[in-house]
């Protein structure tokens, strides 16, 4: 079956993750076996700027990156002089802090004289549900939903990729942050309006379910920010602060069912037998629960990244890299430098 390996051992590898606010390290070995997967988090330093600073970000990476390497390694009880190879994000992302990560995975590798790959982030997070699979990387239908990306993606294999669909405004993960801060929410947003819709009624309010029926597989959800405003506007302050749980589930609700409907519909036009879900938004409760059910029903395999993999983290930029490796695709050149829009690497072009 395509994108399924060979089981040739047990190459390790030390990946590092900084295309944004997380500093990750991950020490990964064999097929996906996740010996450390270290994060440390930033959320604390951009809170009080209600989003992510570049700046700040970047510097903060700087500080973190020795002590979360060292962590990974004491973890995973592996040796610098025992890593078969070594891999870091190259994009998409922010650029000063891609190159903090970046610029560290390079000079560990040539110091210690083994290959580098640069890994793209949005592959990372497409191949993630298949971590530690005894079957590999199976052919589905791919869902990537984060703050930055929100595609639909057919997977055949590593390497054999068509985008099927994306947003054409913002992502899903955007529209969750932009809506809960409009709602007056802690930053970040998304997994605080995730909790307090768990007590609120989604049929409390009719939010637009925009191009669910469009005949397509792309997305848009900036109109439901604009409808959010605009409701927030007519009730009033009073109103919808005691409304707060109400208008948390029933925003929540709408993007919930475009995610979960355009994905099943992907699933259906490609006739493949899967879904794969992956990136920050998957962890959403909502959304789990809305896909499973969706899944089940339709009688469609699907596979979630673990919810602790599911945000931006070093295990899968590892376990894509160890795919490349073992399949002999070459090493990156060390010269190639990071691109904050890097696109996900595909072997067929979308419709």
């Amino acid at each position: 079956m395509p994108g399924v390996l060979p089981q040739t051992g047990g190459e390790t590898v030390l990946a590092l993750e900084t295309s944004c606010d997380e500093t990750a390290a991950a020490v990964v070995r064999g097929t996906g076996e996740i010996l450390a997967n270290v994060v440390s988090s930033q959320i604390a330093v951009h809170r009080p700027h209600g989003g992510v600073v570049p700046e700040l970000a970047s510097r903060e990476h700087n500080l973190a990156m020795v002590p979360v390497v060292r962590r990974a390694l004491e973890e995973s009880r592996v040796q610098l002089r025992d890593l078969h190879l070594i891999a870091a994000t190259a994009g998409p992302g922010l650029a000063s802090s891609l190159l903090i990560g970046n610029t560290a995975g390079k000079t560990l590798a040539l110091s210690l004289g083994v290959p580098f790959y640069a890994v793209n982030h949005l592959e990372g997070h497409l191949l993630s549900p298949f971590i530690g699979e005894a079957d590999g990387v199976q052919s589905g239908v791919g869902l990537i939903v984060s703050g930055g990306h929100t595609m639909l993606v057919e997977l055949r294999g590593v390497g054999d990729y068509r985008l099927l669909g994306a947003t054409r405004d913002d992502a899903a993960g955007e529209a969750f942050d932009k809506g809960a801060k409009l709602l007056g929410l802690p930053y970040p947003g998304g997994p605080e309006m995730d909790r307090r819709a768990r007590f609120g009624d989604a049929c409390a309010f009719d939010f637009p379910r925009s191009m669910v029926d469009s005949g397509d597989h792309d997305f848009s959800f900036s109109g439901l920010k604009t409808s959010l405003r605009y409701l927030l506007d007519k009730l009033g302050a009073e109103e919808w602060e005691s409304r707060l749980n109400d208008l948390c589930a029933s925003y929540q609700a709408a993007i919930v069912e475009i995610l979960t409907r355009k994905a099943l519909a992907a699933v259906r036009s490609t006739g493949l037998p899967r879904l794969a879900v992956s990136g920050g938004v998957s962890r959403n409760s909502a959304l789990r629960e809305s896909l499973a059910s969706a899944c089940r029903e339709a009688g469609v395999d699907l596979r979630m990244a673990p919810a602790e993999m599911a945000t931006d983290n070093a295990a899968m930029i590892g376990y894509a890299a160890l795919l490349k490796y073992r399949s002999g695709q070459p090493a990156s050149d060390l010269s190639l430098d990071i691109d904050p829009n890097l696109p996900l690497p595909l072997s067929v072009e979308g419709p």
